[in-house]
């Protein structure tokens, strides 16, 4: 009974994360023979087949959207508030296919992206123009996204990385920032640390990006039963995110409150999500067998 409870839940937050083509996806990324960039013992894997990756995804959006350029062209072109889910399932779809898919399927994922930069063009409101295949805009949302993905795996990740491991992380996760176009790609922990102080001068608070702060936090696009635990998510994002950051975000600095209760409702949160994630029993074969023959691993959670 426990199992067939989980994975209920566990299909559920797939498919919301995945979409309506997220297991046909999983099963050709896991399941196509051929050379790998990436194996199961590398940081990398561990990193983003954990659940902390749903606070790292939501403390990356917002880290990102203090970049005017960057946001403008998120505003203006992604429709992340018509269609929220969508863009997910987009999102996830790609980092799943630049880290556990073959390298002739992550270096198609990435040529299609880039193809799909180069059409996103067009004027901020300060006006500027932006370019998505810009370098330097590139690199600005492959640090936020990985420094995001890195913080939120040390705080609720389920094995925490050594040194040495967030190193290798870093390094390995830079291999796609290359390929979208990125320069200066930081190759180490240090350089990442860097290159995020680099950036702050050209970051600032916009009415996008405010808007996009309420939108990701006090207004997603999800049922009401599910407010409560995605609340928790929210808050452990925010409760990650530097001091210099929440200012321009209207966001609250709340130390004690952060390092007591958001952290105990993220770990909640976290656990939760990986409890139903994770692989069947022996005694939960049948209903494996109808998930691809057991497929669906604790990295399939894209």
């Amino acid at each position: 009974m426990i199992d067939r409870v989980r994975l209920r839940a566990g299909e559920a937050v797939f498919a919301r994360v995945a979409g309506p083509e997220g297991a046909r996806r999983r099963e050709r990324i896991h399941g196509t023979p051929g050379p790998r960039r990436f194996t199961p013992d590398d940081p990398i894997w561990r990193v983003h087949a954990d659940a902390s990756m749903f606070v790292g995804g939501i403390r990356a959006l917002l880290l990102q959207s203090l970049h005017p350029l960057a946001m403008a062209g998120v505003d203006q072109h992604s429709g992340f508030r018509g269609d929220p889910w969508g863009r997910l399932h987009r999102t996830s779809g790609f980092i799943a296919e630049t880290t556990y898919g073959t390298v002739d399927h992550a270096d198609r994922a990435i040529r299609t992206v880039r193809r799909i930069h180069e059409r996103v063009t067009g004027v901020a409101p300060d006006g500027r123009p932006y370019s998505a295949s810009d370098p330097h805009l590139v690199t600005w949302v492959h640090v936020a996204e990985v420094d995001s993905f890195l913080r939120a795996h040390d705080r609720y990740g389920a094995r925490p990385l050594t040194a040495t491991e967030r190193d290798t992380y870093v390094a390995q996760a830079a291999f796609t920032a290359r390929g979208l176009g990125g320069v200066d790609v930081p190759e180490d922990v240090a350089g990442l640390r860097d290159a995020i102080e680099s950036f702050r001068p050209e970051l600032e608070s916009t009415p996008a990006a405010r808007a996009a702060a309420r939108f990701i936090l006090l207004h997603p696009p999800i049922r009401w039963t599910l407010r409560a635990p995605y609340a928790m998510l929210a808050a452990a994002a925010v409760g990650l995110l530097p001091r210099w950051a929440r200012l321009p975000l209207r966001l609250p600095w709340l130390p004690v409150t952060e390092a007591t209760t958001v952290r105990a409702g993220g770990l909640l949160v976290t656990r939760a999500i990986a409890w139903a994630m994770a692989p069947p029993t022996a005694g939960d074969e049948d209903d494996g067998e109808s998930r691809h023959n057991g497929s669906r691993q604790p990295e399939s959670q894209e």
